[in-house]
């Protein structure tokens, strides 16, 4: 039984992941506000405080981040920064405080999104956070020390968030979340390293 940190478990993916992982392993849920642990992964000092309090894990998987959605033409330098600080930034925070308290052998797992390989109308934010993550995790790859791995999951429009989301996604064909969350299991409990996970597309 390993013991396994989700990051943004009390969102719709992060219960899914979070239930998935149960079944075999000891599961730490973190949220920004709900679950046992509360982290805001936009500060590094508030992600370092999180691990210093949970100490040694063998893995982390984050199901986090935000991105501003709106016309390129009307966006503000502030609102595209909304997706490179929260869900880029975010995530990436998290591999470079945590990487100290992962045990030797043991994983990340990240989440990108389909936006990256298939640009939408009013997306270019999302495209470009998606893009930058996976290059992240090729790039921490093939260098994370003490057999660490590292990949990230890119799934397609959930199916419960098709009520929020349906208007940018038109002609997708959604999964859901618990389809979604084997892309984690897999990144978690398997051995590859480097990999992007696309699940529904």
């Amino acid at each position: 039984m390993k013991k396994i940190v989700v990051i943004g478990a009390t969102g719709t993916l992060g219960q899914a992941v979070s239930a998935g992982l149960k079944a075999r392993h000891e599961v730490i849920e973190v949220g920004a506000t709900r679950g046992q642990y509360h982290v805001d992964s936009t500060d590094p000092a508030s992600v370092e405080r999180l691990f210093r309090e949970i100490g040694k894990v063998d893995g982390v998987v984050t199901a986090t981040g935000k991105v501003h959605f709106g016309p390129l033409p009307d966006m503000s330098i502030e609102q595209f920064w909304v997706g490179l600080r929260d869900k880029l930034m975010g995530q990436i925070n998290v591999v470079l405080a945590a990487q100290q308290y992962v045990n030797d052998g043991g994983s990340f797992t990240l989440t990108s999104g389909i936006i990256g390989d298939e640009p939408i109308l009013q997306g270019a934010s999302a495209t470009t956070v998606n893009l930058a993550l996976e290059g992240f995790v090729r790039g921490a790859a093939i260098e994370l020390p003490r057999g660490i791995r590292i990949n990230v999951v890119s799934p397609t429009v959930l199916t419960e968030a098709m009520d929020a989301y349906a208007p940018y996604f038109r002609g997708f064909e959604p999964v859901t979340a618990q389809r979604a969350a084997m892309a984690y299991l897999r990144s978690v409990e398997g051995a590859q390293t480097g990999r992007v996970y696309r699940v529904g597309y």
